[in-house]
């Protein structure tokens, strides 16, 4: 047992999100994890945390507040389930678990980080927390795999224990488990990200000794006593490779499988991931078609040889590789917001692609203007001064341009996020900027937004440079 007391956001979370025991086919349903995000926007929104709705006072307005499209009955019915989370919990903790929600100081930095909104709300652990922020190498690969595969993940495992390198994996048969296992049979540590009975692997006597001894960590986002579901197993694949500071597939099936999936998603998502592929004979046909996305070919090495070398090596190529490939493809939309060489050609229909301008920084800035006046303040000043010389300071001044110009034509908030390629939750704090600037108005019934109909404000805030 240990002394682990929930905070009060986590109790809030845990209600939320978490499904306990045979309460997983019970309504109410338990918030998906982009659910709980919209319910964050709106807290966040309104200068609230999770734990707030825990308040009496809180939950007794909610059925008269607009939650972004979540029902309040809901989120009421799942937070009276105080009885059940308390049964739960103190099963969890008697068997050693931890439970550490997103706002908690102990939880993983480098999730947050790398994963940004899709960092899990709540982690289940067991085991020593400190090895979730120490990095490693994560080997993954499929279950069932040939003999010489196995071999080669062991002698892996084994060196990356006698070099220091954590191992994370995970923790399924085949080559994730040999990897794990070997790692702790020579003294190394290791991280397991679970994908299902997360209570009944921590007292599995081929790792009760090693949690026991500091060695091994154990992770899951789902119910400590869920089964085991595809759906589960591909979910937890991007945690494993966002704790990693490199990744290695040792066999993966092409365009199917687990392990595909969790490396081609490393590949698209976890930029500053090398995801790193075994080559050679015997080797899987999906290995090679991972390097046509991306990866970094892994030769052989030799035993003797530092793998610690090895790995910086695949790093340094990945590096070139990324440095190379930021030269020739063309940026994202928000990666170019405040670049001079970019501008908005979006329609309201098709969200064309951004187009290349030609024209100087300096250039650029001296066309543009600034105006942080209410709409009040404008309306009896702008005949009498002309407006400051507009130099984005933040974001947000940097992306009103292209908001402005999507709002020519009213849209609601959901509309506006989904051209420009953001989270809901963050255009909603730009809109709510953006009216008390007196810049756009906000209409209801429906709500939409759209720009105060003014020319001088319109060319302000324009893309375009003067002929």
């Amino acid at each position: 047992m240990n002394n682990h007391i929930l905070s009060c956001n986590t109790q809030a979370m845990l209600l939320l999100c978490a499904s306990f025991g045979s309460s997983r086919t019970i309504e109410p349903k338990p918030l998906s994890l982009g659910e709980y995000n919209n319910l964050a926007s709106w807290l966040h929104e309104n200068d609230l945390t999770p734990q707030d709705l825990l308040d009496s006072t809180i939950q007794d307005k909610l059925p008269q507040l607009e939650i972004n499209q979540l029902e309040s009955h809901r989120i009421l019915a799942l937070l009276n389930r105080g009885v059940m989370l308390g049964l739960a919990v103190e099963k969890w903790t008697n068997q050693g678990l931890w439970i550490i929600g997103r706002g908690d100081p102990e939880y993983p930095q480098v999730l947050k980080n790398r994963l940004r909104y899709q960092a899990p709300a709540i982690l289940y652990e067991v085991g020593n927390q400190q090895l979730l922020s120490r990095g490693g190498l994560a080997v993954v690969g499929s279950r069932n795999v040939d003999n010489t595969a196995l071999e080669y993940t062991r002698r892996l495992a084994y060196n990356c224990a006698q070099q220091g390198i954590q191992v994370i994996s995970g923790g399924a048969k085949g080559v994730d488990q040999a990897s794990m296992l070997s790692a702790l049979e020579m003294g190394g540590t290791g991280i397991g990200v679970m994908a299902n009975s997360l209570a009944k692997t921590a007292i599995d006597k081929k790792y009760r000794t090693r949690i026991q001894e500091g060695k091994l960590t154990l992770i899951s986002t789902y119910d400590p006593d869920s089964g085991f579901s595809v759906g589960n197993a591909m979910g937890r694949n991007k945690y494993i490779y966002a704790l990693a500071d490199y990744a290695l597939v040792i066999s993966s099936t092409a365009n199917k499988g687990g392990t595909w999936a969790g490396a081609t998603e490393a590949l698209a998502k976890i930029k500053d991931v090398p995801v790193l592929v075994r080559i050679g004979e015997n080797t899987e046909l999906g290995n090679q078609k991972l390097l046509a996305k991306g990866a970094i070919p892994f030769e052989k090495y030799s035993e003797n040889f530092p793998l610690k070398d090895v790995l910086s090596k695949a790093v340094l190529d990945f590096q070139n590789q990324k440095s190379s490939k930021m030269i020739v493809e063309q940026p994202s939309l928000l990666d170019n917001l405040a670049n001079p060489k970019y501008s908005n050609n979006l329609t309201n229909q098709d969200n064309q692609t951004v187009q290349t301008k030609n024209r100087s920084n300096e250039k650029f800035i001296s066309n543009q203007k600034q105006s942080s006046l209410s709409n009040e303040d404008y309306t009896k000043s702008q005949k009498q001064q002309p407006f400051p010389e507009y130099k984005p300071q933040d974001i947000y001044q940097a992306v009103l341009p292209f908001i402005l110009q999507q709002l020519k034509k009213p849209k609601d908030d959901k509309a506006l996020a989904q051209i420009l390629e953001v989270q809901i939750g963050q255009m909603r704090l730009w809109l709510k900027r953006a009216v008390a600037d007196g810049l756009v108005k906000k209409n209801s019934k429906p709500v939409t937004y759209e720009v105060i109909q003014n020319d001088n404000l319109l060319s302000l805030y324009s893309t375009k440079t003067a002929n």
